[in-house]
């Protein structure tokens, strides 16, 4: 781990994508340092192999939306990849997607395995050591009232999910926090809406 004189010595560079518009997600690589992946609120999934210098475009053809949200790699399989639609960052125009999609194989191919009405992923949380043990923040419709709002559960790698926080239909769930000292304990942060007529 650097020191904390090594961290005051960076700095900031952009790295692209070149695309514009805003970002939505961006994750590490678990174990190798120059991989990471970049979702675009409204132009798909991104990898890098060199630290940024270039970027290919990741299951182009295999989403249903354009609109990444969150991202989760296993730690202890960095082939298992689970992508969240529809950017959370709400706002007079915010794209949607259809849930939830899942990779095996390193992002070669994406199969949809459901939440398909969160339409809003904020936050997708593994298990650090089962990573089919899955935790979803959704937002549910980013601009009026549903009951796909809240943390979602999947103890099947997401061939089933069970709705386990709820406050209401006007109140998504925008941040999980899985507490490095002990998996049981999570922690989420809920975001809600204010209804005008």
């Amino acid at each position: 781990m650097p020191s904390n004189s090594e961290f005051k010595a960076m700095k900031w560079r952009n790295v692209g994508p070149f695309l514009g518009g805003r970002a939505s997600c961006c994750v590490g690589h678990p174990t190798d340092k120059q991989v990471f992946y970049f979702g675009h609120s409204s132009g798909g999934l991104w990898k890098t192999d060199d630290a940024g210098q270039y970027w290919t475009p990741v299951g182009d053809g295999q989403f249903n939306y354009g609109s990444i949200g969150a991202i989760a790699i296993a730690e202890t399989n960095p082939n298992i990849m689970y992508v969240g639609l529809g950017e959370p960052q709400i706002r007079n125009s915010a794209s949607w997607g259809d849930g939830m999609y899942k990779t095996t194989d390193g992002g070669e191919t994406w199969q949809h395995i459901g939440l398909t009405g969160g339409r809003h992923i904020a936050k997708i949380r593994l298990h650090p050591t089962n990573p089919n043990l899955v935790y979803v923040a959704s937002m549910g419709h980013g601009f009026g009232p549903s009951q796909e709002k809240g943390v979602f559960r999947s103890k099947d790698g997401g061939q089933s999910w069970e709705k386990i926080l709820f406050k209401s239909e006007n109140a998504g769930c925008i941040d999980l926090i899985i507490s490095p000292n002990d998996p049981n304990v999570i922690f989420a942060a809920i975001y809600e809406f204010e209804r005008r007529t």
